[in-house]
């Protein structure tokens, strides 16, 4: 069965709200197994709801609305599809009685526009809202399912898990299941990757294969339907196990892991310990592994050390190595890095150094950074980037490559501690 969600109001046009709602709808009707091929917003206008309505009819089995099912008279929602579908809007009994009880117990008088909440389709299944006042619907016409749903996250959400999905399972039974499996990438454009597995992207069919771009960072979704959850997983395997003996070496986690919550992982696994310090980045490294649980068992500390002065000062750097090599050099990343590490007594120590931009610093042009990482029993090593961002862009790609690097340096280390 193929959806489309169709998200009513003025204010996602506008920007003033983002519409989460979509993105729980989709997901959800993904695990039930429902196609959703598209997703449409539309303003709080009569006309061009009914364009919208009309345009789903055409491509859609299933049509699913959120939003403006409230008492002011820009929530249109469900007297725009009464008079696309030729039906008849009748009060609820017990949507009424909810909202009665709903004033009753505030203390409130209710105004009179209130009583608009409790109208419904006739002939529709009443989801009922236990969260809310305005109750969501179900209706068959012609072949397709409507599914009027309210726009609070709040309501819509319990009220799509526990009485929409059950309806439409009611309705067209078990479906096959959609899973996905992401598999997320540091250190490789979405560019290059796609002419690496090129061969697997010609040949796909069940599962598919898509490459995701996001900032400082490339996805790959592998998604498979299949009868169970379980089935849908064993299609996936193969295809996973091809993609990591291609890119494997710029696989960093799957699904919900991020670079930071993987170092964290491979810190407090092998009980290492990291400090770090920062000149470029200002504390946004430290910051990122900070907020991952369990991070105090490894992050023990460092230091900002943002100009010249302080480096010498606090870490001990020699401004001979300064003068000759400059601030954004590989001997400065290097020489922090080995000096963070050796003034707090960790396993590893990461520098950062380089010209954030706008300007050039340091006689070299924005954009470019060195990462230093010094570790007990390995050689210290650092990596230049040389990025074309914002200020603040590229300095939080800095943070991310910084990770990236460290989680190779700590597979390294592994591999010679075992």
């Amino acid at each position: 069965m193929k959806a489309e969600i169709i998200a009513v109001g003025s204010e996602l046009l506008l920007g003033q709200i983002t519409n989460t709602n979509a993105k729980f709808i989709s997901g959800r009707l993904a695990e039930a197994g429902f196609d959703v091929y598209y997703h449409t917003v539309v303003g709080d206008n009569p006309e061009r709801l009914a364009d919208s309505i009309r345009l789903a009819q055409q491509r859609a089995d299933i049509l699913i609305f959120s939003g403006g099912l409230g008492p002011t008279k820009d929530d249109l929602t469900k007297e725009t599809i009464a008079r696309e579908l030729g039906s008849e809007l009748i009060s609820d009994d017990e949507a009424m009685n909810t909202i009665l009880q709903y004033f009753k117990q505030v203390g409130k008088e209710m105004t009179e526009n209130n009583k608009k909440q409790a109208l419904v389709l006739k002939g529709a299944k009443v989801l009922p809202n236990r969260h809310g006042m305005a109750p969501g619907m179900g209706l068959e016409k012609d072949g397709r399912q409507y599914i009027l749903l309210p726009g609070p996250p709040h309501e819509l959400e319990p009220m799509f898990e526990n009485e929409a999905i059950p309806y439409l399972m009611g309705v067209y039974g078990k479906q096959d299941v959609i899973s996905s499996k992401v598999l997320k990438l540091q250190g490789i454009g979405e560019s290059e990757l796609e002419v690496r597995i090129q061969s697997l992207l010609e040949k796909q069919t069940n599962p598919t294969i898509a490459p995701l771009a996001s900032p400082g960072m490339v996805k790959l979704r592998i998604t498979a339907k299949a009868e169970s959850e379980e089935e849908a997983q064993k299609l996936i395997l193969p295809v996973e196990q091809e993609i990591r003996s291609i890119v494997g070496e710029f696989i960093y986690g799957t699904d919900d892991d991020t670079l930071a919550s993987k170092t964290t992982e491979l810190l407090l696994q092998n009980d290492w310990s990291i400090s770090a310090a920062e000149s470029l980045t200002s504390g946004m490294f430290m910051a990122e592994l900070g907020s991952e649980p369990g991070i105090g068992n490894a992050l023990k500390g460092g230091t900002v050390v943002y100009n010249k002065e302080m480096k010498i000062e606090q870490l001990g750097i020699l401004p001979s190595l300064l003068d000759y090599h400059g601030i954004v050099s590989s001997e400065c990343a290097e020489a922090l890095a080995e000096s963070i590490r050796e003034k707090f007594s960790t396993t590893f120590g990461v520098g950062l150094t380089g010209a954030a931009g706008p300007e050039p610093h340091d006689g070299q042009p924005p954009g470019t950074v060195w990462i230093g990482i010094a570790s007990e029993d390995m050689e210290t090593v650092s990596f230049k980037l040389q990025l074309s961002g914002s200020r603040n862009s590229n300095r939080k790609r800095s943070v991310q490559f910084a990770l990236h690097y460290l989680i190779q340096k700590m597979k390294e280390k592994k591999e010679l501690k075992y």
